[in-house]
């Protein structure tokens, strides 16, 4: 005992003296933009402070979220953690995380560091709070607080290029007020418009907008700096500038293509520290997990165990894959899931028969998704426009980067690209299994589970080994999206004990409804399981029934459950009327009675969605 007392003594005493030794750490992040930066070869770009920056440092050329929004993907960040691991994966969710599972400053600060954050969280847990995990998190919070010969890990955090500073007139001309003329960009001059949006004036619009946003951020990140300057510690702080995802416009924000995950990272190490990172281009894999470890691998912190994330400058550390995961956007469930190596990327649509656009709130506020929407209803549909705006998804994509940099050409069914199919494809299996991907257990199914399993991560990751049912779990969710071939295990896995599978099992056939009717023994059995005993389980198979011409009475089953205790079960029911179109007619009052007295808003704006659609009105809700 007196050893321990004399050895701990000794570590808090060291910890001033060895200050000199161990670095500032400055991040800067902004929300929403894509690489359009002028060190990273955007001829548009007017980001002089940025660039400086990366004269003096190494840009990262293949820096990738795991999310394609934002809280999501900071949840990973903080946590160095999957978010679908954790069980931070939906938009604007709020997970139990096991009491051991320490977000990364926390360490820091156990290492005598004093730890700002200015000031978005967005982190998805419940516990630990800001209070706990920064020494300072307001907008107030700066590392010039901190006591004298104490290092700092400083966050900032810049919001006005947010896809609303695009979409919202006054915020845009609020954040871009400083710029001067030759600040300003011609929407006419540009020539990187993305082929899959209308080339129109207001799609320009949106286009300049971004850009003349991105260069205020530039004027923010370059005040930041001068102030490490003058206070004298630019020789003792790594300064380090990241997006937590792409542009903020529709089939980049929110999506797992290059347009939603690649984000600009630019790493400056002083002099002393410089030999881990030469200035210079370096083309590693980096996933946003990796920001975290790496920081506590400069500061020379031992990493835990638990980390998903490494060190990108650590000794074999190179990645050969980057993934990422998409589940709930705000009020509507999609299903997806990437690995991208340096040249290709792999997605797998989970949920093939959802549109990519589906409708939702926030982005139809946008105008370039609403030049989208007219060309829709026009039937100007051509190209890449075409082909973003279907009804339903491949359930496999495979892109070539390199000759096809917008994602385009979908080279899934090409049998010269079966070996990369297949080995991105078992990359993606393997990975889901490795971190126990909580995405394929449906969310009212998470909310019971959670309280039972002590965390949200335990669910999947309890003190039994659940392997086994990980796999089970991820095979089931693969087939339900593979059609004819894997109907006899989707209606062998509705007599399964748990209800995740049963789930998969009804939605597969749901998937297929078309041929799944004819299927020996699927109508029987999904009549016989329309009473389960789980919420989610009905509604899927309520939905199959549907499908399938079997409405009466599954459409009454699934409407029963607008008004059920489960907030989740509530909002995927209100999915699965607003998805049935005329079919739902009959329940139109259960719709209806999904416009008040709703746990979230999410029930609310699905149900306003259908409602409408049915009505032929257009009353909308926030």
């Amino acid at each position: 005992m007196c050893r321990f007392f004399l050895s701990f003594i000794i570590s808090c005493l060291a910890l001033p003296l060895f200050a000199e030794d161990r670095p500032n750490i400055l991040w800067l992040s902004a929300e929403d933009i894509s690489a359009h930066i002028g060190c990273f070869g955007d001829p548009y770009a007017i980001t002089p402070n940025l660039d400086a920056l990366a004269e003096k440092g190494t840009i990262f050329t293949n820096t990738y979220t795991t999310a394609g929004v934002c809280a999501p993907c900071r949840s990973g960040i903080i946590t160095a953690m999957y978010q679908n691991s954790v069980g931070s994966h939906h938009m604007r969710c709020n997970a139990t995380i096991p009491e051991w599972l320490k977000p990364f400053p926390m360490y820091f600060r156990d290492a005598g560091y004093y730890c700002t954050n200015n000031s978005k969280t967005d982190y998805q847990f419940r516990k630990p709070s800001s209070k706990m995990i920064w020494d300072s998190s307001s907008s107030k919070a700066h590392w010039k607080d901190r006591p004298e010969g104490t290092p700092f890990f400083a966050v900032y955090n810049f919001t006005g290029c947010h896809e609303s500073g695009i979409a919202d007139e006054a915020k845009y001309e609020s954040v871009t007020e400083g710029l001067s003329g030759t600040e300003r960009q011609d929407p006419e001059a540009f020539d990187n418009i993305p082929p899959y949006y209308p080339d129109t004036p207001t799609v320009r619009e949106d286009w300049k907008r971004n850009y003349e946003l991105i260069t205020a951020m530039d004027q923010w990140a370059g005040r930041l700096i001068e102030e490490v300057k003058a206070a004298g510690e630019w020789e003792n702080t790594i300064v380090m500038f990241w997006s937590d995802h792409g542009v903020g416009l529709p089939r980049a924000k929110r999506w797992l293509y290059d347009s939603g995950t690649h984000v600009p990272m630019i790493l400056r190490l002083p002099e002393k520290w410089k030999e881990r990172s030469p200035n210079g281009v370096d083309d590693r894999l980096v996933n946003s997990v990796d920001f975290g470890p790496t920081m506590m691998d400069l500061a020379g912190i031992e990493a835990p165990a638990f980390q998903h994330g490494v060190s990108f400058l650590g000794e074999g550390s190179q990645r050969d894959y980057v993934f990422g995961a998409r589940d709930r956007m705000d009020e509507r469930y999609d299903i997806i899931r990437a690995v991208r190596d340096k040249r290709y990327r792999y997605v797998r649509n989970f949920e093939p028969l959802k549109p990519y656009y589906q409708y939702m709130n926030t982005p139809e506020k946008g105008a370039t998704m609403n030049e989208i929407r007219k060309a829709e209803k026009a039937g100007e549909l051509t190209g890449a426009l075409a082909i973003f705006s279907a009804g339903s998804k491949p359930t496999e994509e495979l892109y070539d980067l390199e000759n096809d940099p917008h994602e385009i050409n979908n080279l899934a069914a090409d049998p010269a690209h079966a070996e990369k199919l297949a080995e991105l494809k078992k990359a993606l299996f393997n990975w889901q299994l490795e971190i126990g991907d909580l995405g394929l257990i449906p969310e009212s199914e998470i909310a019971v589970r959670e309280e039972a399993a002590g965390s949200t991560y335990a669910i999947l990751h309890g003190e039994t080994n659940q392997s086994v049912f990980i796999k089970e779990l991820t095979s089931i969710a693969t087939q339900a999206s593979e059609g004819e071939s894997a109907f006899p295990e989707l209606v062998q896995a509705l007599d399964h004990e748990d209800s995740a599978i049963r789930y998969w099992g009804a939605t597969g056939l749901g998937n297929f409804a078309d041929s799944a009717k004819d299927f020996s023994g699927a109508v029987e059995k999904l009549r016989a399981t329309l009473e389960d005993s789980s919420p989610t389980v009905r509604i899927a198979v309520g939905r199959a029934l549907c499908r399938m011409g079997e409405v009466d009475p599954a459409l009454q089953v699934v409407a029963d459950e607008m008004k059920g205790s489960g907030e989740w079960a509530r909002l995927e029911a209100s999915i699965v009327l607003d998805e049935l179109d005329e079919v739902a007619r009959p329940v139109l009052a259960a719709l209806e009675a999904g416009l008040v007295d709703q746990p979230n808003k999410y029930i609310t704006r699905v149900s306003n969605k259908a409602v409408n659609d049915l009505l032929g009105t257009t009353n909308t809700v926030p």
